[in-house]
């Protein structure tokens, strides 16, 4: 079987029709080193970690700390983040139901208090294509899109009487026209931007869940995966040697990041 990340590479960079395969397809370029808890990179390969105070402190490509966010008395304990546009980082706090926008340099541009449009129960919120937020209410079992305000823009119908149990979404992207929700019990379930739900997919039990352009990626046990949205084909790997013990691994188009106690590695693909 081809390397599993040698082909995420050629995703990116070359025709679907160009394969190969190298000795050894990544390598160590980076690590960063003390408190690190959890984290995840943009498309840019910044990397934001959180640390065990719930500090938010953001890297650039090669390791080097440019920013930190540390106003931790007043919103509590990160629960989501996302960074699909490095430009407007999401902070979702769920203690408080209060999402945080903050720019480049980790400096706040708004916060969104979603108990004031009573919302109380939400445990995934993304970034949309059109820059506003997308989000799973619980308490309504309805997917919802609000602005910058706050403002509801669009919902779907109750997920109650689309399915015979209501989901607990962990996570939610925008991809290529559709959006993903991910019940790890259950299964991905894909909308369209006008809430129709357009598909399921069987996917159960991967950690680290992303989607990236055609492909889902997660790890199951000590396993990689990669599934083909347009193709159904699924892929799988057994985890090479840097990512042995990983507590959690993401990537990008050109790297692969393992975290460990204490410890970030980054490796390039090449």
């Amino acid at each position: 079987m081809r390397r599993f990340f040698y082909i995420l590479l050629l995703f990116f960079f070359q025709p679907s029709s160009v394969w190969c395969q190298k000795s050894e397809p990544y390598k160590l370029i980076a690590s960063i080193i003390g408190d690190v808890v959890d984290f995840t990179v943009d498309n840019l390969d910044n990397v934001y970690v959180i640390t065990s105070s719930d500090q938010l402190k953001k890297y650039n490509t090669n390791g080097d700390s440019v920013a930190i966010f540390n106003n931790v008395k007043r919103f509590g304990k990160i629960s989501t983040i996302d960074v699909s546009n490095p430009l407007k980082v999401l902070l979702y706090y769920k203690d408080f139901s209060t999402i945080v926008m903050l720019d480049r340099l980790l400096t706040v541009r708004n916060t969104i208090d979603l108990r004031q449009q009573n919302i109380f129960q939400v445990n995934a919120i993304g970034q949309s294509y059109d820059n506003n937020i997308w989000l799973y209410d619980e308490g309504d079992s309805k997917l919802k899109k609000i602005d910058d305000a706050g403002k509801v823009l669009l919902e779907t119908p109750d997920f109650r009487l689309l399915f015979n149990e209501a989901p607990h979404i962990k996570n939610i992207y925008d991809q290529d026209g559709f959006v993903y929700l991910y019940d790890p019990a259950q299964d991905v379930f894909v909308f369209d931007y006008y809430g129709a739900l357009r598909n399921k997919i069987l996917i159960t039990g991967w950690q680290d869940f992303k989607v990236a352009g055609k492909f889902i990626f997660g790890i199951n046990d000590d396993t990689l995966h990669r599934y083909e949205i347009n193709t159904f084909r699924l892929d799988e790997e057994k985890l090479p040697i840097p990512l042995k013990n990983s507590l959690k691994v993401n990537f990008t188009s050109s790297r692969l990041y393992s975290m460990k106690k204490d410890l970030l590695e980054i490796y390039s693909l090449h």
